[in-house]
């Protein structure tokens, strides 16, 4: 694979000055590791429907790590070839990303939830040689989906399945045979291992094309991020690290997977959530931190709560995806004892803004946070060449960060960056005079639900396709667990019918994600629509707020 990352080149020389680009990779962060705290617990994996704990010492992980890699290498994946990752938070997941460093791979992070509709475009657009699954989870067969589809899959080599009982199986291939003390394991080892500046990650994520977008990352862009990050956060090597969100998202992946490795602290991975479960894990794990959306704080709240119980070494929630309502902040800490911090960011550049540990409790219901160092935002009227709007006022928001992404894949036209730097986020905001800044709304056709960034243009697109459908518009609503969900408004063609079982059969039979069906139903007679002809939405999501659509 060839990688286009061409916004990186141009900032290297001011990033490397600045100090903001630290030339490391996650290799020399597991190294650090095998020096310093061989012995210290690293992962503690547990599989709840499995009613299985796997833990690892960064000895035992840097071994697998080197293990895996052989494995993959013996497979016939080699310097920047891609390997898909469609795992939960199992410790395979952090071992495979381990085991791409060691050889030059690429991983590329997807999420279980994706089906056939996604993993086609996104394993073709990607050009991934390997894909690691799990035979079943949840009660899905992720073997038997990708066989199906793999004839379409021209650049699709290998599928390795975790649970596997046949010759494919993820320890039959992997991390059964003792790879590492094959003869020819060092030079495999050491012959390819990738620079800083290279792609160490390829995710994906929605936008307003209506089809996924392939982001690029290098260990400088991540780590750009995430070492500020933990410095914000007070985080050390003495933490212990809670991840139940997936590793399949930057937030699982950044900071449930690269910076516990980075600070030489444990994590513990949690797959499947379970709030009563969760408090179990950090009672008796001892964790200290933990990152997901509104909805985990939710539950771990309301759990806390009604068992009467406490979760006395739970320093910091960091809370994001969604704002966070004001009492819920209020509730929690009441009943964790622990600082909730808000913060936003995207796939294109991590969390890059973050209340301060010592900042008012308000704060994170009234702001997303203020910039990491290397992070500079500006709102403006239309474009980035105007100058940034006086505090207070909403506007279009840019970002200049040194972390922000090398581009997308194979659409560099899409890349959204100025020549100087500056990224369209696509989102709406407002910063005031102390530098913090609040998320109004989205200039992105995208809803985000629950954390999970729903593709509107697709489902959409969708819709349009079916017999009786003339009209279609899918807008937010807003929900108290999940932030917000997605309504489909439809304007039926002459004589036709449409109801919400139906459209629900029709998307599911179109292989959609069931996170991304609409959980609501409106059908009307006409769309509020601007002369042009272009849908209305402001409207649409003001009626249903209103209760008048």
């Amino acid at each position: 694979m060839e990688f286009d990352a061409v916004l990186l080149p141009a900032r290297r020389a001011q990033m490397i000055q600045q100090g903001l680009w630290h030339d490391r990779t996650i290799n020399d962060d597991l190294q650090a590791c095998l020096s310093a705290c061989p012995d210290k617990l690293a992962v503690s994996a547990y599989r709840l429907e499995a009613g299985d704990l796997r833990r690892f010492t960064y000895r035992e992980l840097g071994q697998m790590a080197d293990r895996v890699a052989v494995g993959l290498h013996r497979l016939g994946v080699r310097k920047n070839d891609v390997v898909a990752c469609q795992l939960p938070n199992w410790w395979q997941f952090t071992v495979t990303y381990l085991a791409c460093s060691r050889i030059g791979a690429v991983i590329n992070p997807l999420m279980h939830i994706f089906r056939e509709r996604e993993l086609n475009f996104m394993l073709k657009h990607g050009e991934a040689k390997v894909i690691i699954a799990p035979k079943n989870f949840r009660g899905f067969d992720f073997e038997n989906m990708i066989k199906a589809i793999q004839p379409n899959l021209p650049d699709l080599k290998r599928i390795v399945v975790v649970d596997g009982k046949e010759a494919n199986s993820f320890e039959a291939l992997l991390s059964g045979p003792a790879w590492e003390k094959e003869t020819d394991a060092h030079d495999i080892l050491n012959a390819h291992r990738p620079g800083p500046d290279d792609i160490t990650q390829l995710i994906y994520t929605s936008g307003t094309t209506g089809e996924p977008k392939g982001v690029m990352h290098s260990a400088n862009t991540v780590m750009a991020n995430i070492i500020p990050y933990a410095q914000r956060l007070q985080l050390d090597a003495e933490d212990v690290v809670l991840m139940a969100s997936p590793m399949a998202h930057q937030t699982g992946f950044m900071y449930g997977l690269m910076m516990p490795i980075m600070l030489k602290a444990s994590v513990v991975l949690q797959d499947i959530w379970e709030p009563k479960k969760a408090v179990e894990i950090i009672q008796l794990e001892r964790v200290s931190f933990t990152m997901a959306s509104t909805p985990f704080l939710t539950d771990l709240t309301r759990t806390v709560v009604e068992g009467k119980t406490s979760v006395p070494t739970l320093k910091t929630f960091l809370c994001a995806g969604a704002p966070i309502p004001g009492p819920l902040v209020e509730q929690a800490r009441a009943a964790l004892k622990s600082k909730i911090v808000s913060a936003w960011g995207m796939s294109e550049n991590g969390a890059v803004t973050l209340i301060k540990i010592d900042d008012p409790d308000e704060r994170a219901f009234t702001t997303d946070g203020v910039p990491l160092p290397g992070v500079e935002l500006k709102v403006v009227e239309v474009d980035a060449s105007e100058p940034a709007l006086p505090a207070g006022t909403p506007g279009k928001l840019f970002l200049r960060a040194c972390s922000n992404f090398g581009g997308y894949l194979k659409r560099p036209h899409l890349n959204g960056t100025t020549a100087d730097g500056w990224f369209d986020t696509g989102d709406l905001a407002r910063i005031d005079a102390q530098g913090y800044v609040r998320i109004t709304g989205r200039s992105k056709d995208v809803i985000i639900r629950g954390g999970e960034n729903i593709p509107v243009v697709e489902i959409e697109s969708l819709l349009y396709r079916h017999p009786s459908v003339a009209m279609a518009a899918i807008v937010a609503y807003p929900d108290e667990r999940l932030g917000e969900r997605a309504c489909a408004v439809v304007v039926t063609k002459p004589g036709e019918s449409f109801d919400l079982p139906t459209m629900v059969a029709y998307l599911k039979a179109q292989q959609v994600a069931v996170q991304y069906i609409p959980e609501k139903l409106i059908v009307r007679e006409s769309m509020p629509s601007t002369p042009s002809g272009k849908i209305q939405k402001f409207k649409l999501r003001e009626e249903l707020r209103d209760g008048v659509a």
